[in-house]
C-alpha cells in the first residue's frame, strides 16, 4: 500500500498542505519544476502546494564565491541568512538587510523582498542583490537589476521560476557585537516620536498590544550599532517539546506578561551590550517557538501604511488592545521608501506586526484589520498573510499588472503557482 505523501506546513501551523515533496542536494539533482521553498519561515500558505510536489531547497545551501574587494558574496538559494551573517561577521561583513529570524533562506529572502530593523534607510533585501539565477522550463535565466524580470522576481513569491543561487553585497560592519540603548515608550505619541527621531543603523519597537486608554501604544524602542569586543553569543537552545495548551496566551497572561516585560527596562533606560544573533533573532534560541500556540496554530497580521496615515494606524492598535486576543509579539517599526520589486511590501509609513492564536474571533480581528489596511492606502505583507481576500489585496500593489505580465512570459504553463497565489487570484487579470 502506497503512503500517502506528507504534511507540511508554514510557520504560523494554521494552513497545510499534503503533496510530494523533493529535496535536491545539488543542482544536478534538481530535475524537475514546481514550486520552492526553503525553511518554511513564511507564516501562511506562501510555500505550500496543496495541488501538486514542492521543492525543498534547504540541501542547496553552499556558499558559492566571496570577492572582498567589493563584499560580493555568490551562494546557493537554501544558505540560511544566519549562517551568513555568523560566518562573515568576524571578518567584517554583514548581510546589508537581515530579517527576524535567521532560518530563513536566500531564496525566500528574495522571494519575498524583505526588511529589516534598517529599512528607515538601508531598504529591502533585494536591493542589495545583484544577480540571480532562475531554474525556468527552458534552462537557466540569470536576471540582473534594472530588468522588469528582476522585478518580478524579487518580492515575486516565487513565480517566475526556481531560484537557485545569487550574489549578495554585503556591507562592512565593525564585529559581531551589537551596542543596544533601550528606552521605554510610555504612549503611542511617545512611541512614534522616538521612531521617527531615531538616527541608529538600527531601530526596532516592540510594542504592548495589550495596553489600553492612556498607555495605548507603550513599549520599548532598541537602537543598536555594531561593536568590537568579546561576543556575548549564548550556545544554548531552548526547545518547546509540545503543543502549548489553549489556556497558555490567555488574555490574563499576556497583559501580565507584557506588563513585567515592559518594565524589565529602566524607567531611565539603558545600554547593553548582545550579541548579533541576540539583537537580530532573538525568538530563535527557542526553537519550534511557533508550537507556544497549541495545535491550532496562529496568524500574524502584518501592515504598513503610509506616514500620513498614522492615526487610522493608531485606530487599529485600539481595536487590537480592546480585542484581549494579541499575543505578546508585536512589532513596530519606521519604513523607508527603498523596495526592489513590483510586489515588494515596503512603503515609507509605519509597519505594525502582531500575533493571534488561531480562533474565530481571531480571524473576524484580522479580517477587519484587513479593511482598515485598505482604507488607510495601506498594504499586506505576503509572507505573513492567511486569510486576506483576493480583491482587496491586489488593489494594495499598484504594480501587480506589471508583474503579471512578467509572470505569464516566465511560466506559461503555472507549474510555480502556490496555495497563496491562487487563494489571492494574483495570476489573472
Amino acid at each position: 500500500m502506497t503512503p500517502p505523501p506528507p504534511e507540511y506546513y508554514g510557520w504560523g501551523r494554521a494552513l497545510r498542505a499534503r503533496g510530494p515533496i523533493h529535496r535536491p542536494q545539488n543542482l544536478r539533482a534538481l530535475d524537475m519544476l514546481a514550486p520552492a521553498f526553503g525553511m518554511r519561515r513564511s507564516y501562511g500558505d506562501a510555500a505550500l502546494n496543496s495541488q501538486g510536489p514542492a521543492l525543498d531547497m534547504s540541501g542547496l545551501d553552499r556558499f558559492l564565491d566571496f570577492d572582498p574587494a567589493t563584499g560580493t558574496l555568490t551562494l546557493e538559494a537554501g544558505a540560511r541568512i544566519g549562517e551568513v551573517a555568523a560566518s562573515f561577521a568576524p571578518r567584517g561583513w554583514i548581510p546589508a538587510v537581515m530579517p527576524g529570524t535567521g532560518f530563513a533562506t536566500l531564496g525566500g529572502c528574495i522571494a519575498q523582498d524583505v526588511h529589516g530593523k534598517n529599512h528607515h534607510h538601508a531598504g529591502s533585501f533585494g536591493t542589495h542583490v545583484s544577480e540571480i539565477t532562475l531554474r525556468q522550463a527552458g534552462g537557466e535565466v540569470i536576471v540582473t537589476p534594472g530588468t522588469a524580470l528582476f522585478q518580478a522576481t524579487v518580492g515575486g513569491l516565487g513565480q517566475t521560476g526556481v531560484i537557485t543561487r545569487a550574489k549578495l553585497r554585503l556591507a562592512p560592519c565593525a564585529g559581531d557585537l551589537m551596542v543596544v540603548t533601550e528606552r521605554r515608550a510610555r504612549n503611542w505619541a511617545e512611541h512614534l516620536a522616538f521612531l521617527d527621531g531615531s538616527q541608529a543603523s538600527y531601530t526596532v519597537g516592540w510594542i504592548d498590544a495589550t495596553a489600553t486608554g492612556s498607555s495605548l501604544g507603550r513599549g520599548i524602542i532598541e537602537e543598536a550599532e555594531f561593536g568590537r569586543g568579546l561576543s556575548r553569543d549564548r550556545k544554548h537552545i531552548t526547545r518547546v517539546p509540545m503543543d502549548a495548551p489553549h489556556f497558555a496566551l490567555s488574555a490574563p497572561v499576556v497583559r501580565a506578561f507584557n506588563a513585567a516585560y515592559y518594565r524589565r527596562v529602566p524607567a531611565a533606560g539603558r545600554t547593553v551590550l548582545k550579541s548579533m544573533t541576540d539583537f537580530f533573532f532573538p525568538l530563535d534560541r527557542i526553537h519550534d517557538w511557533n508550537r507556544l500556540y497549541g495545535r491550532r496554530g496562529f496568524h500574524q497580521f502584518q501592515c504598513v501604511v503610509p506616514l500620513a496615515a498614522a492615526e487610522a494606524l493608531r485606530a487599529m492598535l485600539t481595536r487590537i488592545a480592546n480585542s484581549g486576543l494579541a499575543s505578546p509579539l508585536a512589532v513596530l517599526k519606521r519604513m523607508g521608501t527603498g523596495r526592489a520589486g513590483y510586489l515588494s511590501f515596503p512603503m515609507e509609513g509605519y509597519t505594525l506586526a502582531v500575533d493571534f492564536p488561531n480562533r474565530a474571533a481571531a480571524r473576524d480581528l484580522i479580517r477587519a484589520l484587513e479593511i482598515d489596511t485598505a482604507a488607510a492606502g495601506g498594504r499586506l505583507y505576503f509572507a505573513k498573510d492567511a486569510l486576506a481576500e483576493g480583491a482587496r489585496i491586489r488593489a494594495m500593489y499598484p504594480e501587480l499588472a506589471l508583474w503579471q505580465q512578467e509572470v505569464a512570459k516566465a511560466d506559461p504553463t503555472r507549474a510555480f503557482e502556490t496555495d497563496l497565489v491562487r487563494r489571492l487570484n494574483l495570476r489573472s487579470a
